[in-house]
């Protein structure tokens, strides 16, 4: 059954418009502003993720977009139509809360149902909408359950069907999966996207999970202070940061403070508080000859003595002495934190190849630490 369900109509937006459109808004609570004229366009059928630290204003802006809070300045356009002085049960969004919300004394069937009763849907339809939901989440032979008799998991898949049951145009998603243990919740984002690419529909998710984010979204914004410091996709906004608090936030970095020494072809030289370091020369130029380096822990690589040197280009890689001061195995990584010679510390991610550890090394061992220019990330910010 699920396989023959239903998508929503096919929404009629312009070429040149996207699907939602947030201009500008605005949101204070007494002199805080939780929102910051954040401006964002999100299109039809894709999986948005919101990212963020505590207090960065992304529920608040979830919120807004539902109706549940007004915009102090601004305008969120849906399908080229202002939806900011419109009722929330008169939006064709829905939102999906994150302690998930169902009514105690109703069963699974009745949950699901609630909103098209409340839309005064006749039975019939009412009938087939909710068998459908129940074969989409996998909620079959719960029907008659009620939510204390649900596992977390289970009362999750009821609350996605009941936010999907109305067929909304926009999906809102406040911190979905953390009441999940972990591994539910891996199986979870899994179940999310798919569920998302088989009804085409528009998913913004809120988050603070990194992880999360980067599993599920087509696209990720992360927010500070009310405003959108990056909006990119996973891999852009992981390895290519826009600026140097985006690669502090997302993921684990090394960071060296340096500064310019000179510019080469496509490289700048890099005099860091770990040694001279080759960069790619980055998209956007460098202004400030004050920078900071910046390399992902598995890009680093460990060796007794260091790769062999190529004669045809003696310096295409950073190559740095220390000592390995910590060791943390984690199944199928194991992190290493070094103490280089110049006393800066870089840390290594190395997957486990082999089962043995032939590959690993030990606190106290002396190695060589090397990477590549087009590993490196020059940040100005």
């Amino acid at each position: 059954m699920a396989e023959e369900l239903s998508k929503p109509e096919p929404q009629a937006v312009s070429a040149d418009l996207p699907l939602l459109r947030i201009d500008a808004v605005v949101k204070t609570f007494g002199g805080f502003r939780a929102v910051d004229r954040l401006s964002l366009d999100i299109g039809a059928g894709e999986f948005f993720a919101l990212l963020g630290p505590s207090g960065c204003g992304k529920t608040t802006l979830l919120r807004m977009l539902a109706g549940f809070e007004t915009l102090d300045e601004g305008r969120i356009l849906l399908n080229g139509t202002d939806i900011g002085p419109v009722l929330p049960h008169q939006r064709p969004v829905n939102m999906m809360f994150q302690n998930y919300a169902l009514f105690p004394h109703l069963t699974v069937r009745d949950n699901i149902a609630f909103g098209l009763r409340r839309a005064r849907m006749p039975r019939s339809q009412i009938d087939t909408r909710v068998a459908e939901m129940i074969a989409l989440v996998k909620l079959e032979g719960l029907e008659t359950r009620k939510p204390d008799q649900l596992s977390g998991g289970q009362k999750q898949r009821v609350a996605l069907a009941r936010s999907l049951a109305r067929r909304p145009k926009v999906l809102l998603l406040d911190e979905p999966l953390a009441a999940l243990d972990k591994k539910l919740r891996e199986s979870t984002q899994l179940e999310l996207m798919e569920v998302q690419r088989r009804l085409g529909m528009t998913f913004i998710i809120v988050t603070h999970d990194q992880e999360e984010a980067m599993t599920v979204a087509d696209r990720i914004g992360v927010m500070a202070a009310g405003r959108l410091e990056q909006v990119a996709t996973p891999r852009e906004l992981y390895e290519a940061p826009g600026s140097r608090w985006i690669a502090e936030f997302v993921g684990d970095i090394n960071l060296f403070e340096g500064q310019v020494a000179s510019r080469e072809a496509n490289r700048l030289a890099v005099s860091t508080n770990a040694g001279m370091l080759l960069a790619a020369q980055p998209r956007q130029p460098i202004t400030n000859t004050i920078v900071a380096v910046a390399i992902r822990p598995e890009k680093v690589k460990l060796s007794r003595r260091g790769p062999m040197p190529d004669p045809l280009n003696a310096q295409a890689v950073n190559r740095l002495e220390g000592v390995v001061t910590d060791v943390g195995y984690l199944g199928g990584l194991t992190t290493y934190k070094l103490k280089l010679d110049s006393g800066a510390v870089l840390r290594s991610s190395m997957a486990n190849t082999a089962r043995i550890d032939i590959d690993a090394y030990s606190a106290g061992q002396r190695v060589v630490a090397w990477f590549t220019p087009d590993d490196c990330v020059v940040l100005e910010q």
